[in-house]
């Protein structure tokens, strides 16, 4: 068992005043097996209006905020203590057939929408040809699912900025670059093509490695990975294609769904407000007990 304690803080500075704003977050991170939240509170800045408090479609926190006066900057800070003990999943030789896990997916109610397409994670013939390299007939779930996370890791490049927010899966397939969430579009698209199911997993990776390890790729800013479905007698095992990765204890889950437009964890609507700037800041670092 791990516990961390996390700061995010995001800032947004406007170069004209901001008449309305309304923005929706998904920056409380949730409760999962294996992740309890011993505390978690958001301050924000300037005060909202309004602010509501919920729980989305896939069950994760969210917060929606309305500010009505002018304002030239909005500040959001997450405080959070986060205890991760993730159990380690089976030997894969002992996970069903891919093809199993695939058939009983898609008539899962629990499971079976995270087999279907979505924006930037939809399934086409060279995704499913590319996956198909990992998954032969008669594989277990879990041998298959961990050579697809290796092969992602080494054919693409780690490279910011030649990718955004709408970038789709078939895209990076086709420039074999990206950031960690491209990485994590890629591996879902591949599941899907073989009507496996696949969650998008938005989070944090602990920012300074352990003695003797190397920094993983995305720990200064919020990270993104996949959470495949091995099954009920397993569940959901979480991959981390970025930096090749079996999710364990070095990583804090924030949101999961479809892709990430389902769990950005800030978009809205400003009247006003001319250019922008926007400065974010991650920190994940283990408490000394």
């Amino acid at each position: 068992m791990t516990l961390y304690r996390l700061h995010h803080a995001t800032a947004y500075d406007y170069a004209e005043p901001v008449v309305l704003g309304t923005h929706f977050l998904h920056l409380l991170p949730r409760a999962r097996p294996g992740q309890v939240v011993r505390e978690a509170a958001l301050a924000i800045s300037p005060a909202p209006d309004n602010r509501r408090d919920e729980t989305d479609h896939f069950g994760n926190p969210t917060t929606t905020v309305s500010l009505t006066g002018a304002h030239k900057e909005f500040r959001v800070a997450l405080s959070a203590t986060v205890e991760v003990a993730q159990p380690a999943p089976p030997a894969p030789e002992a996970t069903p057939r891919w093809e199993a896990v695939a058939a009983r997916g898609i008539t899962d109610p629990d499971v079976a929408e995270f087999c279907l397409p979505s924006p930037l994670a939809k399934p086409n013939g060279e995704l499913a040809d590319y996956a198909a390299v990992s998954f032969l007939p008669g594989r277990p779930v879990l041998a298959a699912l961990l050579e697809l996370n290796q092969r992602i890791f080494n054919e693409m490049s780690y490279r910011p900025g030649v990718t955004n927010n709408c970038t789709t899966a078939a895209h990076v397939l086709t420039t074999r670059a990206g950031v960690c969430q491209d990485y994590a579009h890629l591996m879902l698209a591949c599941l899907r093509a073989l009507g496996l199911p696949g969650r998008y997993v938005s989070g944090y990776l602990r920012t300074s490695p352990p003695p003797g390890q190397e920094k993983r790729r995305g720990a200064d800013q919020s990270h993104a990975w996949v959470s495949a479905w091995l099954g009920e007698a397993v569940g959901w095992v979480d991959f981390d294609p970025t930096n090749n990765l079996v999710v364990a204890d070095e990583h804090v889950t924030l949101a999961w769904g479809r892709d990430f437009n389902d769990v950005s964890p800030l978009r809205g609507i400003i009247l006003g407000g001319g250019r922008h700037f926007l400065r974010v800041n991650v920190d994940l670092e283990p408490v000394l007990t």
